[in-house]
C-alpha cells in the first residue's frame, strides 16, 4: 500500500513540475461543448452535464489535459487535442468554417472550394498563408519579442506584438491600401 501512495504522490508531483499551469484544456473543452449542443433542452443539457461529472468524464478529461495534453502543448507549443476543432463563423461577407490544423488553421467560405490555409513554421517563426498551392509570408516572430510584418510592397514593418504595435501595423497597411487605390 506504501508503494502505491508513493506513485501516486511521484506521478503528481512529476505532472505538476511538468506540465504547464494554464494550458488550453482542449479535452475538457470538447467534452463541454459537446455537452452543451447534446440536445435542444437546456435541463436535459444540465442532467447530461451532472451525469458526465457521476461517471467521471470530466474528471478523466481534466486529468487527461493537466498530466498530458497540457505538458505536450508546453514543450511543444501545439495540443493534439485542438487539431481538427471547427468554429463557424458568421460574418456580412458569408459564413466561414476555421478548422485548426497541427500547425495552424484552414478557413474556407461557405461555397467556395479552395480553402485559406495560415500555417507556422517553427524553424523559420513565421507565420504564412498558403493560397492556390502559393506559399506567402505574413509575419515572422524575431527572438527580441518584436514581430516583422510582410507587406504588399516587398518591404517589412518591424512591430511589437501589443496594441500600439497594432496600430502602428493598421495605420500602415491602410495608408498603403490608401495611396494604391489613388
Amino acid at each position: 500500500m506504501k508503494t502505491i501512495k508513493t506513485s501516486i504522490i511521484c506521478i503528481a508531483l512529476s505532472g505538476l513540475t511538468l506540465a504547464s499551469c494554464i494550458g488550453s484544456y482542449a479535452t475538457v473543452t470538447k467534452v463541454q461543448n459537446w455537452n452543451a449542443q447534446a440536445t435542444d433542452n437546456k435541463f436535459l443539457n444540465t442532467l447530461i452535464h451532472i451525469g458526465l461529472y457521476i461517471v467521471p468524464v470530466y474528471e478523466l478529461s481534466f486529468v487527461a489535459d493537466f498530466f498530458i495534453f497540457n505538458t505536450i502543448e508546453f514543450w511543444t507549443d501545439s495540443n493534439p487535442m485542438m487539431a481538427g476543432t471547427v468554429k463557424e463563423i458568421q460574418s456580412e461577407n458569408g459564413k466561414y468554417l476555421v478548422t485548426t490544423t497541427k500547425d495552424g488553421y484552414s478557413i474556407e467560405k461557405e461555397g467556395e472550394e479552395n480553402p485559406i490555409e495560415l500555417k507556422f513554421n517553427g524553424e523559420e517563426q513565421s507565420w504564412n498563408v498558403v493560397s492556390n498551392g502559393k506559399t506567402y509570408e505574413i509575419l515572422k516572430l524575431r527572438e527580441d519579442g518584436t514581430v516583422d510584418m510582410n507587406l504588399q510592397n516587398g518591404q517589412y514593418l518591424n512591430v511589437t506584438p501589443d496594441a500600439q504595435g497594432v496600430k502602428q501595423a493598421h495605420d500602415m497597411i491602410m495608408s498603403t491600401t490608401y495611396y494604391a487605390a489613388r
